[in-house]
């Protein structure tokens, strides 16, 4: 695989290292890890953690998004840039009060969003695609003639929340899109005024926020309302507490993570046999703690403990395909890292990939963990072929 052919964040920032004129070295200390690290990173034998391309980005003085922005054309197509442009007009015909829409009953319209993400959570992500656009033009438009007010206003913050916004992260979508979804749920949620539409809305800006390198705001959205724990809200406040927790190991608090990890264990045991899904639609699912974790000790740059933990997690346990593909993101990708696991990383993704592939192929971080697989794999291996045929689908090779 040629170095010009990978097109990864590692590559990206050599490119503008080099542009900026600043040495290996330099760049490493200011962002707090060895030359070693970044010269691994760049040379894509190594894939960065979130928190390694959030300091990368500062000292460099870029957007993470132009650090993790996808090759053009971008893998995995279909219907995803299409429908991406068609959100993207969709909220500017919002902006200027014109969604060009249907006006429809509020029980029509409350059904095309539950089964739009029944499809979202089954990974069915072309037919997401084709009808995200059109919904929310027509339920903005429904929701301008002030009929149901109260109840549209629920219905929308409900879309972009869960639809919406995980739609646009998993198509790779431009940050500031990602960015105008959960705040335009923010401001319906405001509108409405009930906590728990204040609640689904703030979880939303804050994920937005850690994932774009600010959680000093993720913190301060997080503690801008106050959820009571039952079992109809026991799923947001379990990914809110969570959140918390990560908001702590992207600030460089990894300590301040292990209290909010047990408490969203101890809401998740308690509340989990209650069904699969909380009263404002948020997973129930035990094995989201475990997920977390993996997550958690990845980012903390502990790959080893990630593999530990994901060793002894039931994926096939949670209810949902998407949660499924997100284990084995997060496994691969600590397998990755590991010496003499490259094997079971490559197993791990293939697995991923087969339950949700827009994730696997456009997952700017999932797409570096690829190229360092393939960079590392040897001609002739059990998984070389198979391995080399998903960096193709990925765009990452020939």
């Amino acid at each position: 695989m040629d170095r010009e052919d990978a097109q990864t964040i590692g590559l990206a920032i050599w490119r503008v290292r080099d542009d900026r004129g600043k040495s290996l070295r330099v760049v490493a200390e200011l962002a707090g890890m060895s030359k070693d690290t970044l010269n691994r990173i760049e040379r894509g034998l190594r894939s960065p953690t979130l928190s390694e391309v959030l300091a990368l980005a500062e000292v460099l003085q870029i957007s993470v998004s132009e650090l993790t922005s996808l090759p053009v054309p971008a893998p995995a197509n279909g219907h995803t840039d299409s429908a991406t442009d068609g959100v993207r007009l969709a909220l500017d015909a919002i902006d200027v009060d014109h969604p060009g829409g249907l006006v429809l009953p509020v029980a029509v319209l409350r059904h095309r969003v539950t089964q739009i993400q029944q499809r979202s959570r089954a990974c069915r992500f072309a037919e997401v695609a084709v009808e995200l656009p059109g919904l929310i033009r027509d339920l903005h438009t429904t929701l301008a003639t002030g009929i149901d007010h109260g109840e549209l206003l629920g219905v929308a913050v409900y879309l972009h929340v869960h639809v919406t916004r995980l739609w646009l992260v998993h198509a790779a979508a431009a940050t500031d899109l990602v960015r105008r979804s959960v705040f335009l749920a923010r401001h319906l949620a405001q509108e409405h005024g009930e906590v728990t539409m204040l609640g689904m809305a703030g979880f939303a800006v804050a994920d937005v926020l850690l994932n774009g390198g600010a959680p000093e705001l993720g913190n301060i959205e997080l503690d801008s309302f106050t959820l009571p724990t039952t079992a109809g809200t026991a799923g947001l406040v379990g990914m809110v507490t969570t959140a918390r927790a990560r908001a702590a190991i992207l600030d460089g608090r990894p300590g301040d993570a292990v209290a909010p990890m047990d408490a969203a264990a101890e809401i998740y045991g308690r509340f989990g046999a209650t069904g699969e899904t909380d009263l404002l639609g948020f997973s129930l699912a035990s094995t989201n703690v475990e997920f977390s974790r993996v997550r958690l000790a990845l980012e903390a740059k502990e790959p080893d403990r990630a593999v530990s933990i994901a060793q002894n997690v039931h994926p096939e346990r949670h209810p949902y395909p998407v949660g499924q593909a997100q284990y084995w993101v997060y496994y691969g990708r600590a397998l990755s890292q590991l010496p003499g696991r490259h094997h079971d990383a490559a197993r791990a993704l293939c697995n991923a990939e087969r339950i949700h592939p827009h994730r696997v192929r456009r997952d700017p971080f999932v797409r570096d963990t690829l190229a360092v697989l393939l960079r590392h794999s040897r001609r002739g291996s059990s998984t070389d072929q198979e391995l080399r045929e998903m960096g193709r689908r990925a765009g990452l090779a020939g």
